[in-house]
């Protein structure tokens, strides 16, 4: 009797664990969002982007959808996942793109272009196209509520390529490249401020997020 108690037992318990392994499909839009927010909740967004991509491939017109791409999107951004942020945010504008929810979308997209920076240098096309991209929110949002938030970031991107041209201009000349130096010092003639009035922290990072 012991003997089949104990067999039982170990069935039971070789079937939970099956059970557990088992690969889950065909279930409702809100038992993959509660299972994306739950592993949200714990910082596992590897698997949290696994339960968004079972809700939107079985639920591609779930209401569901619209806010789960923002929590995701804030979630990577809150991991400094900055790529991993902006695809979802542009597959929220994509899909879910009105007057209103691209404002917002778009000035997140800014936001996290502007934490992605680390290195000034090796980020210098992300510099110019985050500039670009806070213009052109400007001039299509020109209302916003978000205008001074994406203004400062403008700002702080502005300075930081004036500061980079500069440098780039100091090193050509230190080699004895004019020509090279005099196109670097040119494209800073449109700002109104001069090198001595920036002082640079030693790290871009701070320079950009907390001056």
């Amino acid at each position: 009797m012991r003997q089949l108690l104990l067999s039982v037992a170990i069935l039971l318990l070789l079937a939970g664990c099956s059970s557990k392994n088992a690969p889950e499909y065909n279930k409702s839009d809100i038992y993959w969002y509660q299972k994306m927010i739950h592993y949200v909740s714990v910082g596992d967004l590897d698997k949290a982007d696994d339960y968004f991509t079972s809700l939107q491939s079985e639920h591609f017109a779930s209401p569901l959808l619209k806010e789960a791409m923002l929590i995701m999107a804030q979630a990577h951004m809150d991991e400094e996942e900055y790529l991993l942020a902006k695809y979802y945010l542009d597959e929220f504008i994509k899909r879910f793109g009105d007057e209103r929810n691209v404002e917002f979308a778009k000035f997140l997209k800014i936001k996290a272009s502007f934490l992605a920076f680390k290195s000034i240098n090796r980020d210098q096309k992300l510099l110019q196209e985050t500039i670009e991209e806070a213009r052109r929110y400007k001039q299509e949002f020109p209302a916003s509520e978000f205008i001074p938030m994406v203004e400062t970031i403008e700002t702080k991107l502005a300075m930081a390529q004036f500061v980079l041209n500069n440098e780039i201009a100091a090193l050509y000349q230190r080699r004895g490249k004019e020509d090279a130096a005099a196109f670097y010092r040119s494209k800073n003639e449109d700002f109104n401020i001069t090198k001595d009035q920036i002082y640079v922290p030693k790290a871009w990072y701070d320079y950009l997020i907390n001056w």
